[in-house]
């Protein structure tokens, strides 16, 4: 992966001026330095957009204000405040790592604990650490790909060269900023299809968008050929009405649902 010699002090100053003129600054996650707070809101995030995790967000945390409410909670009760939001087993991950928090007394505060949590990744755990503690720390997830993708023309982006980038682009102060600069950028702006490059602050120095070639970057990478399944669903119902039910294993696909 070969990038550009481009000026990173550019790529950090522009995002950080742009989202605090443009950015969300509104998000019910916002304004905390709480960690439950902030931690809940990105497991939500992961595979969810903005704007369907709000209202689950806010009746969730209603339901289980501190995280030892979460982990003395049943997993039943916790899964039907996730029914909706899909990928169930973030729900599961959720309930087991508050557990495990309670467990051990205390909230993991480096990226590097963070990430022992179930269901909390390196892009993740240093998101958390970022908006918790202020921290230095690169996240790393499908929109901030794309953005780097762009940005820098990248043909062939692997994840340990983007790693090294994503670190290197760092800014020296106010990492927060820059880090929603970065969601907000990939979510608002720089997205997968119509990307709003007119308005976009990186233009000028956009490497994808000077060649015209926006649509091709970041490359895609080869899909796996998916196999086919075929099942059938037998319903059983007695003469009073009364309905046969089976909760599925814990592992799998809506592990832990009826």
């Amino acid at each position: 992966m070969n990038c550009p010699a481009l000026p990173s002090t550019f790529f950090a100053q522009t995002l950080v001026a742009w989202q605090r003129q443009h950015g969300r600054h509104e998000l019910p996650w916002q304004g905390t330095r709480e960690p439950y707070r902030i931690w809940v809101s990105e497991i939500m995030l992961q595979q969810t957009q903005v704007g369907t995790v709000i209202p689950f967000y806010q009746r969730f945390m209603t339901a289980f204000p501190e995280v030892i409410d979460l982990a003395r909670a049943d997993l039943e009760t916790v899964l039907g405040h996730w029914s909706g939001l899909g990928y169930y087993a973030r729900g599961r991950h959720l309930h087991r790592a508050a557990q495990k928090i309670v467990q051990q007394g205390f909230f993991p505060r480096s990226s590097e604990e963070l990430q022992k949590l179930p269901g909390v990744g390196r892009s993740t755990a240093a998101a958390i650490a970022v908006f918790a503690y202020g921290q230095r720390a690169a996240i790393l997830d499908g929109n901030v790909k794309r953005v780097l993708g762009r940005f820098f023309a990248l043909d062939t982006p692997e994840d340990a060269g983007l790693w090294a980038l994503a670190e290197s682009l760092l800014p020296d102060r106010e990492l927060e900023t820059y880090t929603q600069g970065l969601m907000d950028m990939g979510s608002l702006l720089c997205t997968r299809t119509r990307p709003r490059c007119a308005v976009c602050p990186l233009q000028t120095q956009c490497q994808a968008y000077l060649r015209g070639e926006t649509q091709r970057y970041p490359t895609a990478r080869r899909k796996t050929v998916r196999s086919e399944r075929h099942h059938r669903l037998l319903l059983l119902c007695t003469p009073d009405g009364r309905w046969l039910m089976e909760k599925r294993p814990i592992p799998g696909v809506w592990g832990g649902l009826w």
